[in-house]
């Protein structure tokens, strides 16, 4: 379903300010990779963890962005799979992270931060960037042509996916989510 609701149905809206997913008292550990990419570990949060990646002028964002969320999958035991549907659900998260890593990239000025929330039901992917446009799927899909797929792909993988944009803030949020492996 392609839409412009900045959360999905159910979803409370956003956090209050200054909120990082992790609860009060809670300590979280930056981390850099190299190249100064940095990188917030798991915290978990009413039964929700999250990672963020900020790419500050990375190059090779899409590699590091799926390796990033590998990691996150295995810290949240969904690799290693024991099923072909656990893996497959594994895969599905990693297609969606480089689609929307790739889409800012190619329509963006590259993207900002990618951040990973999961919860027992639902995962779920935000890519931030400075562009202005709108991700669509492009109309009429046309298989088999090259390019022109990625948000075609996220819109058949997800449970739903939208943009947030905030007043005042160059650029946005293009958020997927995903159902959780059964």
């Amino acid at each position: 379903m392609s839409t412009t609701r900045p959360y999905s149905p159910g979803d409370r809206g956003p956090e209050p300010t200054g909120a990082s997913g992790a609860s009060e008292g809670d300590v979280s550990a930056t981390g850099a990779s190299e190249g100064g990419a940095s990188a917030v570990p798991a915290v978990s949060s009413g039964g929700r963890q999250v990672r963020r990646l900020s790419f500050d002028g990375e190059s090779g964002v899409v590699p590091l962005a799926r390796d990033f969320t590998r990691q996150a999958l295995y810290a949240w035991g969904w690799l290693p799979a024991a099923t072909a549907d656990r893996r497959a659900a594994a895969e599905d998260v990693l297609l969606v992270v480089s689609e929307l890593v790739t889409n800012a990239c190619l329509h963006a000025e590259g993207p900002d931060a990618l951040e990973i929330t999961c919860d027992n039901k639902v995962i779920r992917v935000e890519v931030s960037d400075r562009g202005t446009g709108q991700p669509a799927p492009r109309t009429p899909h046309r298989a088999g042509r090259p390019g022109g797929h990625g948000m075609f792909i996220v819109q058949r993988l997800c449970l739903d996916w939208g943009v947030v944009r905030l007043p005042g803030v160059a650029g946005k949020k293009v958020w997927a989510e995903l159902g959780a492996p059964a």
